[in-house]
């Protein structure tokens, strides 16, 4: 009997624990629903009374504005088999061309290196970051190390990047993300985008929750934060920074912009910036379409279809217990434990608020879990009941305490509550039988937050200083989406496969090299190789075609399909028509990046083959020069129409003449005066000019006015003139001075 009395008494004290339990639930509930009513308040004041009177956003303002230099930023520390691809996905889908992505790597993780050293040979936007220590060390140290990079680039490019922005490796980027940024950066200096994790199997509990949570907070609780107190946390993926913003940054830590210690340092950066008065903006544009965003082109019940194109990263979430727990006992480290030492109360009471409801989870993580608890033995001790008829019967813990019963119902229609708008806010994104498996992933959830937050708690305790918990990196998924990437091969190793030289041929101009030249150019100018051959070695190098090209012989009517500013820019002709399809002729491989851009540009489709060397140089030269002035064809068709040479004769000097033509920046980049992103960067700034690129580059600072003396001598001697060429033909004196009297008339 002992033991009943014992139970009975337990029973009496838990009685007390769920009066405990329900009164903070109350106002936890109480918090959540007055969220959810200045949302649906404020929802429906702005369909009835400003939309009424002022359009919804016209995304077509989006490719009205200049393009802005922005730079995006990926912190990687063991992401072989994640960070190639979504550098690659990145670069070959996003609606913009002036970026740059910078990629944190460490120096004992040759694996990943490897991996962004194979994209970057494909994309010369792409950079390859060694931070200065081993890894790990923590996201902020290595974002550091990023921004340093930057600045340098910045230096060889000349020029200033206007935003910053924060990516992660599993990161899918919204193809219109950085058109939405370039919109707002200067207006606002942090900018945040909806981050909307992508679905998992339907019984995958684990990864389903994160897509419950972050639909409701982005789709609501943050919009809520915005308007209340003009703060926007940010996410770690989808921030843009502006230069402003970055400058008050470093200035602040004293030359360090992220906090090396805090392992949340996005969520710190949110209030250092507020701190300051600096514009904050939780940007939620539906711009896309919403297959762009990885969701199924087709209509899924209950999704609001504007919802769904939301511009928005999409990524795949820890999908295993373990992982998610170690993930949210990080974020709550950061955000609680952290945050309280950083962030003190202000003097804002509404600041006060939204602090208190960052910090609140780590009481009401705990007190969910034990609610949990108590409802499930007051269950099972119905059930016994229920099922043995002649059992002890004991009285309920709610039995004669209108105040606990009217609690637990009050609690009850306020859970009600919670189910119904994380129903509607994960339906709006996902559909309704994802709005339907949120009721039973709130519960898996509650457990996964339990056990992260007692980890949290132990992990403090253990160091005892919440700034000294060492970073705990998550492992990450990337989604299988298009083509596998190909590694590019050396020019040279091509040329030996195909048969074009021998092996000792290439060492040796290797070893030698020619100053002015690079590795192609210089076989073709020595007559080791042919310029047909180079383009098909460049062709193999870049997966594409190759053919023959008379530079000169193009339809005026298929220049002018092609604007000046965008040939000269990428170093192309127009070749032919197919359909609806422009194809380009190229001397080197265009990528995709730029490919891209040129299609916007010219508001169609369009695709390139590799020429032999010098018919696009030439062809630029004639075509599109911004000055005209006799060309070498002038002089050569002189000659031949006054009898000094045959049109086969003609025809072999015009071959080589062209051969050896070549552009400006191939030199600079030959002599290592500027690389292929820097050059790409001043290209772009240099194509609503109308100076030579030689003369724009000197006036922006990227090279002094030495180099490019220095560059255009090694230019006019490698490429000769055709008054050489003709004199070394072997002509008599006299046919000599005739040709000196031509050239000069």
């Amino acid at each position: 009997m002992w033991l009943i009395d014992a139970f009975s008494l337990y029973l009496y004290a838990l009685k007390y624990v769920a009066l405990v339990l329900a009164v903070i639930i109350l106002i936890s509930g109480v918090d959540d629903l007055f969220i959810d009513i200045v949302y649906w308040a404020r929802r429906l004041w702005r369909a009835l009374r400003i939309y009424d009177r002022h359009p919804r956003f016209d995304p077509r303002l989006l490719h009205q504005m200049d393009e802005k230099p922005l730079a995006i930023m990926v912190p990687a520390w063991q992401e072989h088999g994640v960070i190639g691809k979504m550098a690659e996905l990145t670069a070959t889908t996003l609606d913009y061309e002036n970026y740059h992505i910078f990629v944190g790597t460490y120096p004992n993780d040759p694996i990943t290196q490897g991996e962004v050293d194979e994209v970057q040979a494909r994309f010369p936007n792409v950079h390859k970051v060694v931070c200065a220590r081993p890894g790990p060390t923590s996201k902020a140290d290595c974002l550091n190390n990023v921004l340093n990079a930057i600045t340098q680039f910045e230096q060889r490019a000349g020029l200033k990047f206007e935003g910053f922005i924060l990516h992660d490796s599993e990161d899918i980027v919204s193809k219109s993300e950085l058109r939405v940024f370039n919109y707002l950066v200067g207006r606002k200096d942090l900018i945040q985008v909806p981050v909307y994790p992508l679905p998992r199997k339907w019984h995958e509990f684990t990864g389903g929750h994160y897509l419950d949570e972050f639909a409701e907070m982005h789709g609501k609780d943050v919009v809520v934060r915005e308007a209340l107190a003009g703060q926007v946390p940010s996410a770690g993926v989808g921030t843009c920074f502006s230069r402003r913003a970055v400058e008050v940054l470093i200035k602040e830590g004293n030359g360090i912009a992220f906090d090396v210690q805090s392992l949340t340092e996005d969520y710190d950066i949110g209030f250092r910036l507020k701190a300051h008065g600096l514009s904050e903006i939780f940007a939620r544009m539906p711009v896309d379409a919403p297959n762009d965003q990885g969701v199924p082109p087709h209509r899924l019940f209950g999704r609001s279809l504007r919802e769904a194109s939301t511009v928005a990263v999409r990524e795949y979430f820890p999908s295993t217990f373990s992982t998610a727990v170690r993930q949210k006992s990080r974020w709550i480290i950061g955000i609680v434990y952290q945050g309280f030492r950083t962030h003190r109360w202000t003097d804002s009471g509404v600041m006060n608020y939204f602090l208190w409801r960052d910090r609140k989870g780590a009481i009401t993580n705990f007190v969910s879990f034990l609610a949990m608890l108590l409802a499930a033995q007051l269950i099972m001790i119905w059930a016994y009941t229920q099922v043995v008829p002649d059992g002890y019967k004991f009285l309920s813990i709610f039995e004669d305490d209108p105040l606990l019963m009217g609690l637990l119902l009050i609690n009850l229609c306020l859970m009600t509550n919670r189910m119904v708008q994380r129903i509607i806010f994960v339906s709006s994104y996902y559909g309704l039988i994802e709005g339907l498996l949120s009721v039973p992933r709130l519960l898996w959830g509650n457990i996964i937050n339990f056990m992260a937050n007692w980890r949290a708690v132990r992990q403090v305790l253990a160091t005892g200083d919440s700034r000294r918990v060492a970073w705990d990196k998550t492992s990450h998924d990337f989604p299988s989406l298009g083509e596998p990437g190909r590694a590019r091969r050396p020019l040279g190793q091509i040329l030996v496969e195909q048969g074009a030289i021998q092996e000792s041929q290439l060492t040796a101009a290797l070893q030698t090299g020619v100053r002015g030249l690079r590795l192609g150019s210089q076989l073709v100018h020595q007559g080791i190789v042919t310029p047909e051959q180079l383009a098909q070695a460049i062709a193999g190098q870049g997966h594409v075609g190759w053919e023959p090209l008379d530079g000169l012989a193009l339809a005026s009517a298929l220049i002018a399909q092609v604007p000046a500013r965008i040939a000269l820019h990428y170093a192309v002709l127009p070749l032919r028509e197919e359909d609806a399809v422009l194809v380009l002729a190229s001397e080197s491989n265009v990528n995709p990046v730029s490919l891209a851009a040129i299609g916007r540009k010219l508001a169609r489709p369009v695709r390139y083959v590799i020429v032999p060397k010098g018919q696009v140089v030439v062809g630029l030269r004639h075509w599109y020069a911004r000055r005209r002035t006799p060309s070498g064809r002038d002089l050569l068709d002189r000659v031949v129409a006054a009898g000094g040479l045959t049109e086969a004769e003609a025809a072999v000097i015009w071959r080589e003449y062209v051969s050896v033509q070549l552009l400006l920046g191939d030199v600079l980049q030959s002599l290592g005066r500027i690389d292929a992103a820097a050059l790409g960067a001043v290209l772009l700034r240099q194509e609503r000019s109308s100076s030579s690129l030689g003369r724009f580059m000197v006036r922006e600072g990227v090279i002094p006015r030495s180099v490019l003396d220095e560059v255009l001598q090694l230019q006019e001697q490698h490429q000769g003139s055709m008054l050489t060429l003709l004199q070394r033909a072997g002509k008599t004196p006299a046919l000599q001075a005739d040709l000196m009297k031509v050239h000069v008339a």
